[in-house]
């Protein structure tokens, strides 16, 4: 979106423009507590106006007596000033968006009287209400010249034959209660019947419940391409197909339109079909490894005089499309297969042979950007950290220009003024704005929403180091140090396990720590293999052999640690939720040197969270093929297996609407230690998900913070 002089690039190593922990100290200040979670500030989605002297912003407060999360979008000066909040305190808003020309700020927002998530703020013109403004939607992708946008979207689409949906009594029930089409039973009394009937294999999702089927929705929505002048014209419809257009993005000249869609331009609910036909087919060690989520990028004329062109042609998904400066090539992200890394191509739109600009690079893109001259700035996680490169695509030279320990939550680089805006968080401070020359130099920090916390509580910095497990692989791990820390005192200590697995602790704040480093512990968190960050190749050593080098790797830090003089090895605990729920249930079958344990979103059974979850793909894949085409695999894994080895008090923590690890297998588990006189406590969750703990109703995650801490604190008694 932004334009202008060439990018200069240099290497910069910086961390937030704030002290450390160990630098202020703790006098004066108190530890972290469950509630304080009520007070911390998130900020997401930075973008920098056109005219490089605004960046817009999303900031998430917890309203603790509403018991819920809320959004607003705020502004701030890239000079000097204080931010203003730009949307109204009574909506939730999000996701700020500049027109190219900069006279209106969009953003999304669920209003009573919208007809939709779309509104408008005018920046030109000081003070005013937001409004909508249907045809410029905040998904639009524009030319350079603003005077053409394109976007996706379902609705106004001409009316298809929507007669069988429709027909009968089933018209007025509702999407779970109205049979599918293709079911052979209905009910007894249209009226009286509100359960729910499905034909589909997919039919629930973990945070969205039970769905409605899936080919009844592809069948009657398929998202088309829109067009529209900017000079007052009415928007229309460049394609009416029967498959869906995704990824649509306009050309900086404005004569073309990429899209990516299923590679042989069919109808999305065939393709659901023939995906359904593929999953009950036994696994297969060629059609399996490559991702089945097959869809290439395409290009159509802008005037709609042309039928669309296909450029790539090869496996994998195509995503993140974007075009060069000079309109002549088109960039996206794809992975060749499901166990390679993802990579940026470039494609010319008329030659069409993809290029990977990144060659071996280890790590792996996630946002990136192009620049006027052509260069392309990415971000990426090295490890740990995040770091932002820029990358030659005809070199396929990388460059690194913003690193530091730190975590990154979202950037917005903005070239014609020489800007980076982005929001960052490290061990001890939660997310804040900043700002930087887009060569790294010169941060500046533009927000302080959590300094008053900052300002009152301890918060624990974490010792990172490495060390070599199975194989002299490289693991990467930290130790944080608990609040009032003493030298020559010994603390009890507790092994934090991520989810995924393949996912990935990293520098930034995080509450859970914090809760148990604030009672006097200290908090053991590592990267082990099957962690994302480190390239394809370790993310996926795993497969097939969960609880094998990972529990290695897992024991080998807690080794270093209890050799260390500050640490207590009789008086150590282990958590972690949904995969480290299974490794911690996996640790408690293996070794009794863990005096207490705590496990959320667990698995104790494969084979009943096969037909459980909505996620079997998971298992498919890394167990090589369903229980019954591999039940010795599923079964030697399954922590019920060997269930009557477990002797450690445990703790779960379970959601009632969990349908990723959905709560069977912790009901199983916490019988199976209660049979057998193992100390054991069982907490559910009503309303709440496998996100509980990011993203579920506060009352309940602090509550669980709360819980966890206790059961800690007794077993292994705080320092």
């Amino acid at each position: 979106m932004h334009r202008s002089a060439p990018l200069a690039v240099t290497l910069l190593v910086t961390t937030l423009a704030l002290p450390s922990a160990a630098q202020q100290g703790t006098s004066g200040k108190r530890a972290f507590t469950p509630s304080d979670y009520y007070r911390i500030t998130n900020l997401a989605t930075p973008e920098i106006s056109p005219d490089g002297k605004l960046v817009a912003f999303t900031v998430v407060t917890v309203r603790e007596k509403e018991n819920k999360r809320h959004s607003e979008v705020w502004v701030v000066p890239t000079a000097s000033g204080a931010p203003a909040r730009y949307t109204s305190s009574g909506f939730e808003s999000s996701n700020p968006h500049f027109s190219p020309d900069g006279k209106y700020l969009f953003f999304t927002s669920r209003r009573p009287e919208g007809k939709g998530a779309r509104w408008a703020l005018r920046m030109d013109v000081p003070g005013g209400e937001a409004f909508q403004m249907e045809d410029y939607p905040n998904s639009t992708s524009t030319s350079t010249d603003h005077r053409v946008g394109v976007w996706t979207d379902t609705a106004d689409a001409p009316a298809r034959d929507t007669s069988k949906r429709a027909a009968g009594p089933y018209g007025a029930m509702g999407k779970l209660s109205r049979p599918p089409f293709d079911a052979i039973t209905k009910p007894v009394d249209a009226k009286r019947f509100d359960g729910m009937q499905f034909t589909d294999m997919r039919f629930k999702s973990n945070d969205a419940g039970f769905v409605a089927s899936r080919s009844e929705a592809r069948r009657y929505s398929a998202s088309q391409i829109w067009i529209q002048s900017y000079d007052g014209t009415a928007k229309k419809m460049l394609t009416n197909t029967a498959y869906s257009h995704r990824d649509v993005v306009i050309s900086p000249d404005g004569k073309s339109v990429a899209f990516v869609a299923d590679a042989e331009l069919r109808p999305d609910s065939v393709v659901e079909a023939e995906r359904d036909s593929l999953a009950k087919l036994p696994y297969d060690s060629v059609r399996d490894e490559r991702t089945r989520d097959d869809a290439d990028v395409f290009v159509i004329p802008s005037d709609g005089s042309g039928a669309p062109r296909r450029v790539t042609h090869f496996a994998g998904m195509k995503r993140s499309l974007q075009w060069s400066p000079d309109s002549r090539s088109i960039s996206f992200t794809s992975a060749p297969s499901r166990v390679k890394s993802q990579r940026i191509y470039v494609a010319g739109i008329t030659d069409g042979n993809p290029l990977n600009i990144l060659g071996d690079f280890k790590y792996e893109p996630q946002q990136y950007q192009w620049t006027p001259k052509g260069d392309i700035v990415m971000s990426a996680s090295v490890g740990g950290r995040a770091a932002l490169f820029t990358v030659n695509p005809k070199t396929k030279a990388v460059k690194e220009i913003l690193s530091g320990r730190r975590a990154l939550r979202g950037w917005d680089l903005n070239v014609q003024h020489d800007q980076i805006a982005f929001v960052a968080t490290d061990m001890t401070h939660p997310t804040e704005l900043f700002i930087a020359d887009a060569s790294g130099a010169h941060e500046r920090k533009l927000t302080g929403f959590n300094d008053k916390v900052i300002s009152e509580i301890a918060f624990a910095d974490g010792e990172r180091f490495t060390y070599n497990s199975v194989g002299g692989l490289e693991i990467e791990g930290w130790l944080m140090k608990p609040y009032g820390y003493q030298a020559g005192k010994k603390y009890p200590l507790v092994l934090y396990i991520h989810g995924g697995p393949h996912s990935q602790y990293d520098e930034g704040w995080f509450d859970e720590f914090q809760t148990l480093a604030g009672a006097g512990m200290m908090v053991l968190f590592t990267n082990p293999r099957g962690s994302s960050g480190y390239g394809a190749d370790f993310t996926y050593s795993t497969r097939g052999r969960w609880g094998a080098e990972d529990y290695t790797d897992l024991m080998k830090a807690v080794d270093i640690a209890a050799a260390r003089p500050d640490v207590d090895s009789t008086r150590m605990g282990v958590t972690g939720g949904s995969y480290g729920g299974y490794m911690t249930a996996w640790i408690e079958t293996k070794t009794d040197r863990f005096k207490a344990a705590q496990t959320d979103r667990m698995i104790s059974d494969w084979t009943y969270w096969y037909g459980a979850s909505d996620a079997q793909g998971l298992t498919e894949f890394e167990f090589y093929g369903k229980p019954w085409d591999n039940f010795a695999m599923y079964d030697s894994l399954s922590p019920i297996r060997h269930v009557t080895k477990v002797r450690t008090p445990t703790l779960l923590v379970q959601s009632e609407n969990d349908f990723r690890a959905p709560i069977g297998d912790a009901e199983l588990w916490y019988l199976a230690l209660k049979k057998q006189g193992v100390p054991a406590e069982f907490v559910r969750y009503p309303r709440s998900t496998h996100e509980l703990s990011r993203s579920g109703e506060p009352w309940l995650l602090v509550d669980r913070l709360g819980r966890i801490r206790q059961w800690f604190d007794h077993w292994l008694g705080a320092a």
